[in-house]
């Protein structure tokens, strides 16, 4: 008997869920819309709490979600909005520590359980770290159970004084029909962005300070003497755009700013190198989506990074341009290692938790944390 039979079979009505989650990253975005998607079509009802732009970017609607616009801020007004949202919720989750702190504050002097996923560690320094280390001290102290999505998270959940800390199972969504899109394919997209003679490197994140595009634009000063000249291609929108943009100019640089996309499918599946030149999220989306799709991945050795892709990558030390450049031009050289790459990542990914492996696992979770305690 599946979760959700198992909880209506108790006399109970359909399982009642509040997702909420603060707009961060896009691993914890696609994870939610993909947990949705797969709740609603088990018979759970669905309320993903988040700003308007992640519901337009995400459309946790279209997978027969409700969504309700609830800002990224901890203020009264939202924590209020959120705390009437929750009120005929039989289970509350959250994703992300921010998300945690405001569903914590919401569910303030109810007995609503409360499930809370950590999708990456926030780094900090100074004042602020002391912040974040009392933030999750109340989040995990509060949470009826914590998913981490490494060990690593998970022993700091613990360490933090988590009652219940568990390795969670999370996947990100592929494409049903492949990375290549048959009306696109790859020499299509390659011709559209200039590249059908040359090399062409792709990274996909937001244009935001501390993921790695001053290193990435260093780099590619290196890769210009190479022939033929490689294009990196950079697809996200964020506040560092002009200064990139007037840096790539002023240094005639080759590299073009795409800004958001939703064919980043597409763009992996015509590429030669897929960059990962920082990130701290636990299990990168862009980082999945090249193994997935058979794309060389070349990245820092940061966050989750190591343990997702063990040795199906090139990993370089953290903001070390030299290293990372130095990959790139062996890997563009070398047909066979790029081979042998796309050969390991296809088996590491096949290690990786499905979606359905993902539903099963909260649903599981849900049915403990909401069945009817016997009598005693």
């Amino acid at each position: 008997m599946s979760p959700v039979s198992s909880h209506v079979s108790h006399g109970q009505s359909t399982l009642r869920t509040v997702q909420v989650l603060g707009g961060g990253s896009a691993g914890s975005s696609a994870h939610v819309r993909s947990l949705a998607a797969g709740l609603v079509a088990r018979g759970v009802r669905v309320t993903v709490c988040a700003p308007a732009e992640a519901d337009r970017a995400y459309s946790f609607t279209g997978v027969g979600a409700q969504h309700v616009h609830v800002p990224r801020s901890s203020d009264p007004v939202s924590v209020a909005a959120l705390r009437t949202v929750c009120a005929n919720a039989d289970l509350v989750h959250a994703h992300g520590l921010h998300a945690s702190f405001r569903a914590v504050l919401a569910l303030s002097g109810r007995s609503t359980p409360l499930v809370v996923t950590w999708h990456n560690h926030a780094h900090a320094e100074g004042a602020r770290a002391h912040l974040l280390r009392l933030l999750e001290r109340r989040v995990v102290k509060a949470a009826t159970v914590v998913l981490g999505t490494t060990s690593e998270l998970v022993d700091r959940a613990r360490g933090s004084g988590a009652r219940d800390a568990r390795l969670a199972a999370v996947a990100v969504p592929r494409p049903a029909a492949g990375y290549e899109h048959p009306d696109r394919p790859r020499s299509k997209v390659r011709a559209e962005l200039g590249a059908t003679d040359r090399p062409l490197l792709i990274t996909v994140a937001s244009l935001d300070p501390g993921r790695g595009h001053e290193l990435l634009l260093d780099a590619a000063r290196a890769w210009r003497l190479l022939e033929p000249v490689p294009l990196l291609v950079v697809a996200g929108e964020g506040p560092l755009r002009t200064e990139l943009q007037r840096r790539i100019e002023d240094e005639e640089l080759p590299v073009r700013l795409l800004g958001r996309r939703d064919d980043v499918g597409e763009l992996l599946a015509a590429a030669d190198l897929a960059l990962l030149p920082r990130s701290w999220e636990a299990r990168s989306v862009l980082a999945q989506e090249a193994l997935h799709a058979r794309v060389p991945l070349v990245a820092a050795r940061t966050g989750g990074i190591p343990e997702l892709v063990g040795d199906a990558a090139e990993l370089v030390p953290d903001q070390d341009v030299e290293a990372f450049t130095g990959a790139v031009i062996r890997l563009l050289g070398d047909p066979e290692r790029r081979e042998a790459l796309r050969d390991s990542g296809t088996r590491q990914a096949a290690t990786w938790p499905t979606e359905d492996d993902t539903v099963a696992q909260v649903l599981s979770v849900y049915d403990e944390l909401t069945r009817p305690r016997p009598l005693t």
